[in-house]
């Protein structure tokens, strides 16, 4: 690198937790840097779902180098084991961090970068490629556009702007573009702002993963308070042992509790759940949104119903780096080396081995993918390890390799750890919900489901009878 692109500042695209505890890393490092934020405060997309409470506490949620700049200003650290808010975190954490003079002054808002890439080179020239800086183009507050010039960047945009659709095979289900004014995204906030539009309301949720159980338990919580609300609940799998999770075995108490109260709800028979059902299309009619699927025993309809929430994950934009050389895992579009480690069709566990900035890095020279868009569409992500990812990879820009290399990670366990997610337990066969006491149970369960949707197991209408040894739909018990 040459001398005069050594003193340009190294970019950290997103203000949330990862970037900015990036920034504390770089800074405490004596390096220059900016930090990128396209929306108009620090932690926007965690203000997004800001109503939710995470399942970490505090102590996990603070990076080092971030808490050794507050606490020069005063700052007293929130009670480790309680657990805040998503709000909470950007008003008692990132907000006063953003504050502090060392942060202060090398944060933008406003600022979107839309493009990376090399000066003076696309993606095909190889020549010098390392020598040159790299250039943003960045559309400010004011709608100007102007390129910044970089010695490194550190891409911690995240992956909440961008979430999967509603359509199974990962494109939009036909007719979902046309009605995305009833069908919403992420973790509405059903208890606060966006009540009105749920109250007395059927919602189904689709998708099997934490986001889905919040929404799926606040619904659950309106239709105690407000009559007629109902909600129903399909996902792709039968296989629902990530969230339902280890239960007491959860190393973080609270993530394992949220298992819980969903597979108590399932149980309850207060949720409706709709199992193997792969979403097509979405039509609309005089009465409501119908929802076309397939099941491992052909098409299906479920509906009518008011509303629709799609909590099926986010995906990376990988149109900002288009430019640069990238190596990304083939399908879930992580770091490349993550991809194995991570892999939830291997993979149920909550954690990964310790990896920093080499793990991080791609064929270009100089720029890292770090924090939840380093795992790509894997939905495993612990704020901590994002941490650990930006403190290796700023010792690694100050030329330490010696601390970059000594990278440490304990992740709390799930509680929950397949090595094969083809394998699918007995107790997920039944579409009606998880047996509740052996396989009598089950089929009770599949009996209402029939009765309540016409479908048992997500399959026949008229199911075949089944050995008493047999589970629901004919699987093994």
């Amino acid at each position: 690198m040459s001398e005069s692109v050594s003193r340009l500042p190294v970019a950290v695209i997103g203000a949330g937790p990862v970037g900015l505890a990036a920034a504390a890393h770089l800074v405490a490092r004596g390096l220059p840097v900016i930090v990128y934020e396209a929306g108009d405060t620090v932690g926007a997309h965690v203000r997004a779902w800001g109503h939710v409470q995470l399942f970490s506490p505090w102590e996990f949620n603070i990076d080092p180098a971030a808490r050794a700049f507050l606490e020069i200003q005063g700052w007293e650290m929130p009670p480790s084991q309680e657990y805040p808010t998503g709000h909470e975190l950007v008003d008692r954490y990132l907000v006063p961090l953003a504050a502090t003079p060392e942060l202060a002054r090398v944060i933008e808002t406003g600022a979107w970068v839309t493009a990376l890439s090399r000066k003076n080179a696309d993606k095909v020239a190889s020549r010098d490629r390392k020598k040159r800086p790299f250039v943003l183009t960045v559309r400010d507050k004011d709608g100007r556009i102007r390129r910044d010039l970089a010695r490194a960047v550190i891409d911690a945009s995240g992956t909440w702007a961008t979430p999967n659709p509603l359509g199974a095979d990962g494109l939009p289900a036909d007719g979902e573009v046309a009605l995305t004014d009833r069908i919403t995204t992420g973790i509405p906030d059903v208890l606060g702002r966006h009540r009105g539009s749920y109250a007395g309301r059927t919602t189904l949720v689709v998708g099997a993963g934490h986001s889905a159980a919040n929404v799926l338990l606040d619904l659950a919580q309106l239709a105690e308070e407000v009559e007629g609300t109902t909600l129903l609940w399909a996902t792709r799998g039968t296989d629902l042992s990530r969230v339902y999770g280890g239960g007491a075995a959860d190393q973080l108490a609270a993530r394992g509790d949220l298992g819980l109260r969903l597979q108590a709800l399932v149980e309850s028979g207060r949720v409706r759940l709709i199992q193997g059902f792969a979403v097509t299309a979405v039509r609309a009619d005089e009465i409501g949104l119908r929802v076309n699927g397939e099941t491992a025993c052909g098409p299906h309809t479920l509906g009518p119903v008011d509303r629709i929430v799609t909590a099926t994950g986010q995906r990376p934009d990988l149109s900002l780096t288009r430019e640069l050389r990238l190596e990304l895992d083939p399908w879930l579009e992580s770091v490349r080396a993550l991809g194995p480690l991570i892999d939830p069709n291997l993979h149920s566990c909550g954690s990964v081995p310790p990896h920093g900035h080499r793990e991080l890095a791609h064929p270009e020279p100089g720029f890292y993918t770090a924090g939840i868009k380093s795992y790509g569409r894997a939905p495993t992500f612990l704020m901590m390890t994002g941490y650990e990812q930006v403190r290796s990879i700023a010792a690694a820009l100050a030329g330490d390799l010696v601390a970059a290399d000594a990278v440490q990670l304990v992740l709390p366990e799930t509680g929950v750890c397949s090595t094969s997610r083809g394998t699918e337990s007995g107790s997920g066969a039944c579409c009606g919900g998880p047996a509740l006491s052996g396989v009598d149970a089950c089929c009770a369960d599949d009996a209402t489901a029939k009765a309540a949707t016409g479908m048992g197991c997500a399959c026949s209408p008229t199911p075949k009878p089944e050995p008493k040894t047999s589970s629901c739909c004919g699987r093994a018990a």
